[in-house]
């Protein structure tokens, strides 16, 4: 079974109702509706840089045997 994506943008109703229409759309069918709201520029902060973003996270500290684990999954990864 294949899927069709339809991405539509519209904006929300009084009644806090969606309402669309789309050619690609047969009466009757089932469909499935995601909604996603649209993020405004305060609600994601924005980093110039991936780094900047590490740089960003709160400090973690692992434990030693977590770093030998980390190590031990780098090491696998280089080989």
């Amino acid at each position: 079974m294949t899927q069709t994506a339809i991405r539509l943008i519209t904006h929300v109703l009084p009644g806090n109702r969606v309402e669309f229409a789309s050619p690609e759309l047969v009466e009757g069918e089932g469909v499935e509706l995601i909604i996603l709201k649209a993020e405004t520029e305060h609600a994601t902060p924005q980093f110039a840089s991936t780094w900047e973003y590490l740089q960003s996270l709160p400090p973690r500290n692992h434990t030693p045997e977590e770093w030998e684990e980390i190590e031990r999954q780098l090491q696998e990864a280089r080989n």
